[in-house]
């Protein structure tokens, strides 16, 4: 047996599926392409994750593209976060050129340009479906973990989301939450005390600064209603799953709002979704381009969130991929529940490059035809190291692979074509609407404005005696002015007060 043969055999092996998968690509040996030895992803495991990593420009971005349309071919949908805004291509059918075509046939598939169905979604201000959630659903620990609370000040927001609980004042957006802040530390603080105990002030300042922070980034645009349903992601169109392209383009510099709503997007899916145990394929995938944005901006509470839900939800059927430039941007505890991995090649400048390129060749599985390191650097443009799970949990073989093409379009949408694509949305007229409901903020603000209505009228009565004695009094105040101006009557009071006195004095003389 050749050592192509071979080579082919030991892939095979590794890949040995009952159930269905997808085919990312062919093997490469000694720098040429095998065709025969093809590199498969079983579906039935990819709700284990996996990271796409690699150097700019070396078709890391591509690859993710080719996943999803691999994954929507086969019925499963797809959420990708487009931060560049390559990824709206996927709406369009590629072009056939001859070097995508004879690439197509080196690997030893076809190659059928096609467009799949897709939905453009924002939490900004691009084109697309609107994506929100409300503050009571984030609940007080996420809240708290965005913010980046201390104890202390984690205990004033379960505070005040216990208050608002009790009280009916629903907390819908940031406002809601800023107007609760001032409530107890002003109008409500005798209550809050009585209630609660004493808040501090320099707690509830320094919440308040950090909210207006996260509002700076944006985030007033994602709180709010309608809140978006998860379970619009799991649609299905003309039996192809339907990618939801997220688009952040216009984000990057606000990676606090990007780490928030990926977390809550996460977290709402893991509440939502019913366990779904082993299954041939998964419910759901998630793509998440450039995420070193999430781990590098993100405090050790969020951190640990992330690698909580990571562990746990992939029992929905829901499987969560990262997209960077090193498998070093993704924490250990992370990087350690990826099933997949496909890396891209890496750039040695300098020695710290090189020292990144040795670490990062520990994390692959060894092989019989490769020096890991040594590939690492020589890869071309659309090659990538694959390992992946086989369906008994089972590492793949390591395999140089040379990716398939997109046979969607490796370009972005026109403005007419992205207009099309918002237009023909079925989830437009559900989320796109601007809903400003009766919420703590109003209720709040009614509550104060009853409250000063009521001390007015309970001040009316002691009012209106005041103002009638004083007018009595000033009445009586001027007859008596106006009298003692008579000059009649000052003469008739004196002739009284002289008799008077007379009366007065006789009666002691007579007895006297």
């Amino acid at each position: 047996m050749s050592q192509k043969e071979e080579f082919i055999t030991h892939l095979a092996e590794g890949q040995n599926y009952k159930n269905d998968f997808i085919t990312l690509g062919t093997g490469i040996l000694a720098g040429e392409p095998v065709t025969g030895a093809k590199v498969n992803i079983a579906l039935k495991t990819m709700n284990r994750h996996g990271l796409i990593a690699g150097a700019t420009g070396t078709g890391k971005t591509k690859t993710l593209q080719v996943i999803a349309e691999q994954l929507a071919l086969k019925g499963v949908p797809s959420v990708l976060m487009d931060l560049k805004g390559d990824l709206s291509g996927l709406a369009q059918p590629g072009t056939a050129s001859d070097f995508i075509k004879n690439r197509s046939k080196a690997i030893g598939v076809d190659y059928d340009p096609t467009g799949l169905p897709i939905e453009l979604m924002s939490i900004s201000e691009e084109k697309g479906v609107r994506l929100k959630a409300t503050v009571s659903e984030f609940g007080p620990v996420l809240i708290s973990q965005i913010l980046e609370l201390n104890d202390t000040q984690r205990g004033v927001i379960a505070l005040i989301f216990r208050y608002c609980d009790i009280h009916h004042l629903p907390l819908i957006d940031l406002k809601d939450l800023k107007r609760v802040l001032q409530y107890i530390t002003n109008e409500g603080k005798a209550l809050i005390q009585k209630e609660y105990g004493q808040v501090s002030a320099a707690s509830v300042n320094t919440i308040m600064r950090k909210i207006i922070e996260l509002e700076q980034q944006g985030a007033e645009r994602f709180f709010g209603e309608k809140s978006f349903e998860v379970e619009d992601f799991l649609r299905i169109k003309d039996g192809k799953g339907v990618i939801s392209v997220i688009r952040l383009t216009d984000i990057q510099n606000r990676p606090k709002l990007f780490s928030t709503f990926m977390l809550s997007l996460l977290s709402e899916i893991y509440e939502t979704f019913p366990e779904q145990g082993d299954a041939a394929q998964p419910k759901l995938c998630l793509f998440i381009d450039e995420a070193h944005l999430v781990f590098s901006n993100a405090s050790k509470d969020l951190l640990e969130k992330i690698e909580a839900i990571v562990k746990l939800i992939r029992s929905k059927g829901v499987g969560v991929y990262f997209c960077t430039q090193t498998p070093t941007d993704v924490p250990d505890n992370i990087l350690g529940q990826l099933g997949l991995k496909v890396q891209h090649a890496l750039r040695a400048f300098t020695a710290k490059d090189r020292k990144a390129i040795t670490k990062t060749a520990e994390n692959y599985p060894d092989s019989p035809y490769y020096n890991t390191s040594e590939v690492l650097t020589a890869m071309g443009i659309g090659e990538a190291l694959v390992t992946a799970l086989n369906e008994k949990g089972i590492p793949t073989p390591l395999a140089h692979t040379l990716v398939r093409a997109p046979i969607t379009r490796m370009d972005i949408l026109s403005p007419e074509e992205i207009n099309a694509v918002v237009e023909n949305s079925v989830l437009l007229y559900k989320y796109n609407q601007d809903i400003d409901r009766e919420s703590a903020f109003e209720l709040l603000n009614q509550k104060m404005n009853d409250l000063e209505e009521a001390q007015q009228q309970s001040r009316s009565p002691q009012s209106n005696a005041s103002a009638q004695k004083s007018r009595r009094t000033a009445s009586e105040t001027s007859l008596i002015e106006e009298l003692s101006k008579n000059t009649m009557v000052r003469q008739m009071g004196r002739t009284i007060f002289r008799e008077l006195t007379r009366g007065i004095l006789g009666s002691f003389k007579k007895r006297k």
